[in-house]
């Protein structure tokens, strides 16, 4: 099976807080790294995303994590990083 993997940056201008997770992050510049694998079987290539995280990088602790993610829910949360509540903070409510 081959993989590949995508990484880009976002930018956050206010902290958020992460699906299942009471804790904020700062805003700032994030990695986004995306893995996908081929479809076998196919007259073209085509690829399906099986896994994305978001990762968070502490200058002070020299520690890196990365936060599953998934697509959904990031657009989520950087469309209300653009349209913040009434506190300024970037929240993503889970919606099932």
């Amino acid at each position: 099976m081959a993989l590949r993997s995508t990484r880009f940056m976002v930018t956050f201008r206010h902290p958020f807080s992460l699906p299942g997770d009471a804790a904020r992050l700062p805003a700032g510049d994030y990695e986004i790294l995306v893995e996908e694998e081929l479809l076998q079987g196919l007259t073209f290539e085509a690829y399906r995303r099986t896994a994305s995280f978001l990762v968070a990088g502490s200058a002070k602790t020299g520690r890196t994590e990365m936060y599953p993610v998934s697509e959904h829910d990031l657009q989520g949360m950087l469309t209300r990083d653009q349209a913040p509540d009434a506190d300024g903070i970037a929240l993503l409510t889970e919606s099932r």
